[in-house]
């Protein structure tokens, strides 16, 4: 018996040392940790189940039977997060690259599939130098296997990829369609054709890292979410974010333990908004002041700043927070910040996440590239994932909110439960000197008639009260006092109950 046990002992040591001493050391010297490593880091201290530890592929062309390893190049199981379940994979690099054959993806899949099953989050970590060319098609059958569970799982269970190193070719697209994609700088990258590809067909050079690196995908694609100095920090962040999120679509996200006042007042709030319409503001201040203990997780921050998106808590309940950014582009909406507050929006509702929406916006941005760009459709995205959601949503008007722009942030004709102002709100089609030039384009001469035509209009429409009158605004509230308003506003609607007519599917304007 003692025999076999050690037999088991030696197989299982074997399996751990991935690709031998030798490989790991020249992961490291790239500053890359392994894949167990990543997994150590990443779960609860001894909370790691192994699936598949001593799977090898089965392949026999081109001298592939004498390079097998258990295992196959990828480290699959499942653990906890600060006590909560997840599945997770994590590719080793060690192992013929990392490559990805016919069983290295059936171990992903078989995760995946259980994830979906018992209903808990799929975390990838994606470090491969793409498919094994000595299986051929068989790879790439493989790829179109963890493809179709991406699609199955999306919007059930929440998919977080990290990209750790290499993810080139077909392998872009798994962690394209997941909900999170987190990278590391200088050490990963993701691109569908690498640089040599891309100088023989379009004669451009450029370097792996300006292709496809973690500046390029945060700050120009927004194919990344966020990028961090290296593993350590990017696995820590990852456990961070994992606590706002439910399980499933069938769970409500964790309520934390919290040590802030719900009715906490906020008196420097009362001087936020300038006296100067047109001086900027910086409103991840209002953010912080509202959030619990100031915690706020920023998605996207390098891309489209003129929108923000991320969540907090109020009153220890996860909360995703839309904001428009004063300081950048005046808060104006265009493609760029349309698409990604209305992916941030959809992934909210899918999951049951309150959404919480501060609003200040002068319009779409105006351009002949906006709108050869599509900003028509691009915007009607943000409009049809706040129409669509159907989970308690919580507006904040703070100074300017003209025309469709209005209409499309949270506003109440998009089903906005709760739809306050700060007594700084205008609430107009257009500005008032836009629209003096319309309304009296015969006294345009006359300097003096325009600026009281002006006044005239600032005094009717520049203030939340006309909105208010109508019952599109719910109150006029004091700035000090938005953190106990929200809180108690979602409080009201912790029991919300809303559906959509059946269908099998909507028709985003994708």
């Amino acid at each position: 018996m003692k025999d076999i046990l050690q037999q088991l002992e030696d197989r299982r040591e074997v399996a751990r040392a991935g690709g031998g001493a030798r490989r790991v050391a020249a992961q490291h010297a790239k500053g890359k940790l392994s894949a167990r490593e990543r997994i150590d880091l990443l779960l609860d201290e001894g909370s790691f189940e192994e699936f598949d530890m001593f799977v090898a592929h089965r392949c026999t062309d081109f001298g592939m039977q004498d390079m097998q390893h258990p295992g196959d190049g990828v480290v699959t199981g499942w653990g906890t997060v600060n006590g909560r379940m997840v599945y997770v994979f994590s590719q080793d690099f060690t192992v013929l690259g990392g490559s990805v054959s016919e069983t290295h993806a059936a171990k992903i899949c078989k995760i995946m599939d259980m994830a979906v099953q018992n209903g808990a989050p799929v975390i990838g970590m994606n470090d491969s130098g793409g498919a094994r060319i000595q299986e051929g098609v068989g790879s790439l059958a493989a790829y179109g296997e963890v493809f179709q569970r991406n699609i199955l799982a999306s919007g059930v269970v929440p998919q977080i990829s990290l990209i750790m190193g290499p993810c080139a070719g077909g392998a872009v697209y798994s962690p394209a369609m997941t909900d999170f994609i987190f990278m590391v700088k200088d050490s990963s990258y993701m691109f569908v054709t690498g640089p040599d590809v891309v100088k023989t067909v379009t004669n451009e050079v450029v370097t792996a890292e300006e292709l496809g690196g973690a500046s390029t995908h945060t700050r120009k694609s927004s194919v990344a979410d966020g990028a961090f100095e290296n593993d350590v920090e990017a696995l820590a962040e990852t456990r961070r974010l994992i606590d706002f999120l439910p399980l499933n679509n069938r769970e409500k996200a964790p309520v934390r333990p919290f040590f802030d006042d719900p009715a906490r007042i906020e008196p420097s709030l009362d001087t936020l908004v300038p006296d100067n319409p047109n001086q900027p503001y910086d409103m991840k201040e209002l953010i912080l002041k509202v959030a619990d203990e100031g915690d706020f997780f920023e998605i996207q921050k390098d891309f489209a700043a003129n929108i923000i998106i991320g969540f907090i808590r109020i009153e220890g309940q996860s909360v995703g927070v839309v904001a428009n950014q004063p300081i950048v582009l005046a808060g104006c909406l265009d493609i760029d910040a349309s698409r990604k507050a209305a992916r941030f929006v959809r992934f909210c509702d899918a999951f049951e996440i309150p959404i919480l929406t501060f609003v200040d916006v002068p319009g779409f941005l105006p351009g002949v590239g906006q709108e050869y760009g599509g900003v028509i459709k691009h915007g009607a995205k943000l409009l049809f994932a706040y129409g669509e959601a159907t989970v308690p949503k919580v507006t904040v008007l703070t100074r300017k909110t003209y025309g469709g722009a209005y209409v499309v942030m949270s506003s109440k004709h998009l089903r906005g439960d709760f739809n306050y102002a700060w007594p700084t709100a205008e609430v107009a089609v257009m500005g008032a000197r836009g629209a003096v030039e319309i309304l009296y384009r015969s006294e345009l001469g006359d300097a003096d008639k325009i600026a009281q035509r002006t006044k005239d209009y600032e005094d009717r429409f520049a203030n939340p009260f006309v909105a208010a009158e109508r019952g599109f605004i719910d109150e006029v509230i004091m700035p000090h006092s938005t953190r106990r308003r929200v809180a108690r506003a979602f409080a009201a609607l912790r029991t919300k109950k809303q559906t959509n007519p059946w269908k099998k599917h909507d028709n985003i304007p994708l």
